[in-house]
């Protein structure tokens, strides 16, 4: 079975296009302010834009309101939201009722016990995105180069399709789809050589790791 790779937090139209040539499915745009890898509206339309057909768009914000959803889906071509602060399960019933996109929910994940919500998220959302839960106090809740414990999600099977994130790297991944049994990985500063700066050679390597090409 295909695995499907993310790369996230995309900054350039070099990026893009090396994420495309490297065969990966989604392309990952982050709109949080406090991020290394936070693009502004304008930069992302033009990133959009440039993907090429078949490379899904994705939109990466944290608690967002409406105001600023509605100015990112009006101005910015996209395929997905991904929702990765603490939004609740209402508001993420909302996002995907207002906007008419997917919805993929980022889900931390410390312990056995963060699980739980899992199901509750499946419910609501298109897609899971189970991450490391990021440590106390984090500036960011994502891209923190952190992994958990891949064996409390051994051949996990959740009503929705889910996507594995936390650490990865083109070294780790093809360890951690074996471990795990997902379809789907996320990566963000695993492939990058410095905060924000993603490195073309460690992409193409990802998505081969990833994939088994």
């Amino acid at each position: 079975m295909e695995i499907r790779v993310k790369i996230c937090g995309l900054t350039t139209v070099e990026q893009v296009e090396a994420v495309a040539e490297a065969g990966a499915h989604y392309a990952g745009l982050n709109f949080f302010p406090k991020s290394p890898r936070f693009v502004d509206v304008d930069v992302a339309r033009e990133l959009a834009l440039a993907a090429p057909v078949g490379l899904a768009k994705v939109a990466l914000v944290v608690n967002a309101d409406d105001e600023t959803l509605d100015r990112i889906t009006g101005e910015v071509p996209l395929d997905m939201l991904q929702l990765h602060g603490s939004e609740t399960p209402e508001r993420v019933a909302e996002v995907r009722d207002r906007y008419g996109l997917p919805v993929m929910k980022a889900i931390g994940i410390a312990e056995e016990s963060d699980l739980a919500q899992i199901a509750t998220y499946a419910a609501v959302a298109d897609q899971l995105l189970v991450d490391a839960k990021p440590p106390k106090n984090a500036i960011l809740p994502g891209g923190n180069g952190l992994t958990f414990d891949w064996r409390l999600v051994n051949r996990k099977y959740w009503p929705k399709p889910w996507m594995l994130a936390g650490g990865l790297t083109p070294e780790n991944v093809a360890d951690a789809v074996r471990m795990t049994g997902a379809r789907q990985v996320d990566v963000a500063s695993g492939v990058e050589s410095a905060p924000g700066i993603k490195d073309r050679d460690m992409i193409a390597r990802f998505v081969a790791a990833a994939t088994g090409r």
